[in-house]
């Protein structure tokens, strides 16, 4: 394993960490909290640096023709869109906003774990 491959390796998991911990924790209290805010937003840079490192390793790195990479930027816009979100939400949103806000996070959370397991397998398979 190449350091390259494996310090994406390990931020990548560290993206699926943190956004775990924040999508999980949120929809078990059902009350989206600024904590939860954070961890989406730590585990959003873990995995756009470790998408980063990624890239550096791939022939077509920005293939959007490619389901890896297509599912992938779908992922990521999400994230980011849903941290934003969250972000109002805790800031400047209502009591339902904060209480309601778990409906989504799971969604976003399954959509980024097919690029996730994807290239999970896609590495495995060599």
């Amino acid at each position: 394993m190449t350091p390259t491959l494996l310090i994406s390796t390990i931020l990548i998991t560290l993206a699926l960490l943190f956004y775990s911990l924040g999508v999980w924790a949120e929809r078990l209290a059902r009350y989206l909290k600024a904590w939860h805010v954070a961890a989406f937003w730590i585990g959003f840079t873990f995995d756009v640096s470790g998408t980063f490192a990624m890239s550096r390793l791939a022939t077509e790195p920005f293939n959007l023709l490619a389901l890896h990479t297509l599912t992938g930027q779908i992922a990521l816009w999400l994230m980011l869109a849903h941290a934003i979100w969250a972000t109002y939400a805790v800031r400047k949103g209502s009591e339902k906003a904060r209480t309601g806000f778990h409906r989504y996070s799971l969604i976003v959370w399954l959509t980024w774990l097919i690029p996730y397991f994807g290239g999970m397998f896609m590495g495995m398979a060599g």
